[in-house]
Parts: structure tokens; C-alpha cells; sequence
């Protein structure tokens, strides 16, 4: 059945109320990678004086299918080799010079249990923040291995309570929680359903969403996943095209696009198809390369005509970056699904 995008119910309260879990659930963000850095600080400390006691592991394994985050922030900073590994298994040459990292913020996956329990047997050491009562947490127990409590199965703040563990032993970059949680209650002030559309940059960025297919692009390691997490928020918001990718991915979309005719009548077919847009998430990376693709993609949508919107972020480390760049478009996608009606 064909849907339209009324912008009014973004104002509306009745509206609003309906949507008031998944709102609440963004809302509280912040308080949940608080919490759970809280929970799992004793454990944290303990696996950290233990380490002082070990050599600096020959690698770093994050394992699990959560793990690509970790390599997302890990990959460019870790001063020893790094891999992602989000199979069942952990690669053959893992051993007990090794530390192995694991994700698991709901603790009920047998393949990362599966992982979990090789690294054990294997005698590396094993770092895993999942649920302390979980089939990943049975299969931690081990002489080389800690469990990192978590209990809200929220996957960025899990993901922070490990960062902050590998900051503290000089494996990873800056993963302040408390910055990390000020940057997502930042978000949730300026989004908030309360606040006028006016005034509200998530609310401005659903209208433009809603009559476009969204290409969009983020320059650096992490702000290209929070584009992939964005899109992947806006598809199931909407049930239509978003797309993320690389700019050599997104400029042929681009380039493809037909050229805009303000003379179009909106209510025939050429005037009221999709027209692309490029959203950008701009975290503030400015090296070389960032700057030529972002000056390659807007040049080529200045020529077609084609609308161009930004997402900024002024978080002070990189992960606080990427998570206000997340929640700032999931917020969007929000406010898009509950802008869209049937006809």
C-alpha cells in the first residue's frame, strides 16, 4: 500500500506516544553504557593488575560476531597485530601468547560460546563482556580468562566496557565511558521527541529522508560503520532503499542520478520518484584522503542537482564520535518510520 510522510505527526503527541518505547530506549543510552561501565569496573581492575604480571600479548583476537566494532576501532591503533574473527572458531596459530577478546552482549550465542571455550582450552587470554549468568560466560571460566559483567545486552555500551579494559592496558585507543555516555546525552537532548521540529536536527533530517533514497558516506574507519548502522535503521524504518558504502561506491549512484528540473511536476511520475541523497556523517576526520572523497561526492551531487545533508559531531574521543553519529541517525530513522503513513 502506498505511504506518504506526514511531517505534523512529529509534532503530535499522540504520535510521539506511539513510538515512546523505541524513543525512551534511544533516550537512555547514556545511562546504560554508565551502567554497565559501573557493573563491570571491579572486574575491569582485576583483569588489569593481572595483566601487569603477563607479557604484552603477541596479538589481539576479537572473536565473535560482534567483533567487527572492535576491529573498526582497533584496526588503526593497536600496537600489536590485530584480527577480527567473527567465526565459530579462532585461527589455528591462537595460542597462550595471545589474548582473545569477546563481545557478547546477549551471552546466548553457542558459536561465540564455541569461540570462548577454544580460547580457554587453548591457554590464551581471554577477555569476555557478556551477562555473568549466560551459556558465553559458562564457557569462559578458565585460569587466563575474565568475565566483564554486563546486563543490558545494549551492544555499544558492552563494547565500551571492553574499550576501556583495552585503554587501560595499552591495547586500544582513549574509551572514556563517561565521555562516551555525555556525547549519547547530548543527542538525546537536542533529539528529543519533546523538543519542537523547528529546533530538533533529527526531526529536520526524517523530512528530508522521507522523500529520497539516502546514499550515505562517513570518511573515516568509524564513522563508515555508524553510516552502515544508519542505513541499516533507515531500511527497516521505512522498508526502502539506503545505501552505504565507500565514495568509488556511491558515485556512480550519483553520477546516475537524473538531472533535477524545477519545473518537474510533483504529482506525475518523473516528479514524485525518489531522488537520491547523500547524507554525510562527518565525525571531524580531516586527513588527506577524507577531504578528496568528501570534496568528490559533493561536488558530483552539487552537478545533479542532488540534496546534500550532514550529520556533525563535536565528542571528544573517537568512540564518543561514532556513537553520537549512530544515535543521531537512528533518532532520524525513528522519527521517519513514525512520519510515514499509509494512504
Amino acid at each position: 500500500m502506498p505511504t506518504w510522510f506526514d511531517e505534523s505527526r512529529l509534532d503530535d503527541e499522540s504520535a510521539l506516544a506511539a513510538g515512546d518505547g523505541v524513543l525512551r530506549t534511544l533516550a537512555e543510552s547514556g545511562a546504560r553504557v554508565r551502567r554497565e561501565s559501573i557493573d563491570a569496573a571491579q572486574a575491569a581492575a582485576e583483569a588489569v593488575a593481572r595483566s601487569q604480571d603477563q607479557v604484552r600479548p603477541r596479538a589481539v583476537i576479537a572473536a565473535g560476531p560482534d567483533s567487527r566494532l572492535l576491529r573498526a576501532v582497533l584496526e588503526p591503533w593497536c600496537p600489536v597485530p590485530f584480527v577480527a574473527w567473527p567465526s565459530p572458531a579462532l585461527p589455528g596459530w591462537a595460542g597462550s601468547l595471545d589474548l582473545v577478546v569477546v563481545l557478547a552482549p546477549d551471552g546466548s550465542d553457542p558459536g561465540t560460546a564455541s569461540a570462548v571455550a577454544e580460547g580457554v582450552r587453548r591457554g590464551c587470554q581471554v577477555v569476555v563482556a557478556c551477562p555473568p549468568t549466560s551459556l558465553v560466560a559458562d564457557h569462559a571460566a578458565g585460569r587466563w580468562s575474565t568475565v566483564l559483567p554486563t546486563v543490558t545486552r545494549d551492544q555499544l555500551a558492552t563494547a565500551v566496557v571492553m574499550l576501556d579494559y583495552l585503554d587501560r592496558v595499552s591495547l586500544g585507543p582513549r574509551a572514556d565511558a563517561e565521555r562516551v555516555a555525555e556525547a549519547l546525552d547530548a543527542v538525546a537532548i537536542s533529539c528529543s521527541p519533546h523538543r519542537d521540529l523547528a529546533v530538533n536536527p533529527a526531526k529536520m533530517l526524517a523530512i528530508a529522508l522521507a522523500d529520497s533514497n539516502p546514499l550515505l558516506w562517513g570518511g573515516s574507519v568509524l564513522a563508515a560503520r555508524a553510516a552502515r548502522r544508519v542505513a541499516e535503521s533507515i531500511r527497516r524504518a521505512s522498508g526502502r532503499t539506503a545505501l552505504a558504502g565507500d565514495a568509488e561506491h556511491l558515485l556512480p549512484v550519483i553520477e546516475a542520478a537524473r538531472q533535477r528540473d524545477v519545473f518537474d511536476d510533483p504529482f506525475s511520475e518523473a516528479g514524485a520518484e525518489l531522488r537520491p541523497m547523500l547524507l554525510v556523517l562527518d565525525d571531524g576526520a580531516e586527513d588527506a584522503v577524507v577531504r578528496e572523497q568528501r570534496g568528490r561526492l559533493q561536488a558530483a551531487a552539487a552537478a545533479r542537482g542532488i540534496r546534500v545533508e550532514t550529520v556533525t559531531t563535536d565528542a571528544p574521543t573517537e568512540v564518543a564520535r561514532y556513537a553520537s553519529l549512530l544515535l543521531s541517525g537512528t533518532y532520524a530513522a525513528e522519527y521517519l518510520r513514525l512520519g510515514l503513513v499509509e494512504d
